[in-house]
């Protein structure tokens, strides 16, 4: 029976192979009409909507391609502008620090120079004070001791010696005894 089975195989193989290089009239008919069909229907329903969706994303693409281009020629020109600003704010800082500094000297100089001339003034005051405070002392001695002057005289004409010896005697007992305040 396997014999049988083979036999049929082989025989209906060469057939259908012929039939595969040779096509029916009618199977190239409806195939013609089917592939007619399923084009209209593709190009009536399917076609247009992908055509336009492809345009779109084709427009969208090209947008962001155009977005892109105008955000990296604005990051450039921001990064230009901000190396501007950046160098005018070290110019800025600068000349801040410059000015500062020299304010610092002026203000140091001028403390020296108030200093020095406050040491001055207070020198000279003290000068003053002891010049006066010297005058004061030289005339209070020149009173003193003119007073002294006037009581020994007074004593020295009350006493009235003689010899020499006994007045001196006597002026230096009274020097002795006299304390200078």
């Amino acid at each position: 029976m396997i014999g049988f089975f083979q036999y049929l195989f082989l025989k209906n193989k060469k057939k259908h192979t012929m039939d595969l290089v040779t096509p029916s009239i009618g199977l190239v008919f409806w195939s013609t009409i089917s592939f007619a069909l399923l084009f209209f229907l593709l190009t009536k329903f399917a076609w247009k909507p992908i055509t336009a969706a492809l345009l779109e994303r084709e427009e969208s693409i090209d947008k962001a391609l155009k977005a892109a281009e105008n955000a990296r020629i604005q990051m450039e020109k921001l990064s230009s502008d901000n190396e501007i600003l950046l160098n005018q704010a070290r110019v800025e800082r600068d000349a801040m620090l410059k000015e500062a500094g020299e304010m610092k000297d002026n203000i140091i100089a001028q403390a020296k120079k108030s200093a020095a001339d406050e040491g001055a003034k207070i020198v000279a005051n003290a000068k003053a004070s002891i010049e006066q405070e010297k005058i004061a002392a030289m005339n209070e001695l020149k009173t003193q001791v003119a007073l002294l002057s006037v009581d020994m005289a007074e004593k020295i004409l009350r006493k009235k010696m003689d010899d020499r010896l006994q007045q001196e005697a006597f002026v230096n007992e009274n020097l002795k005894s006299i304390s200078l305040n």
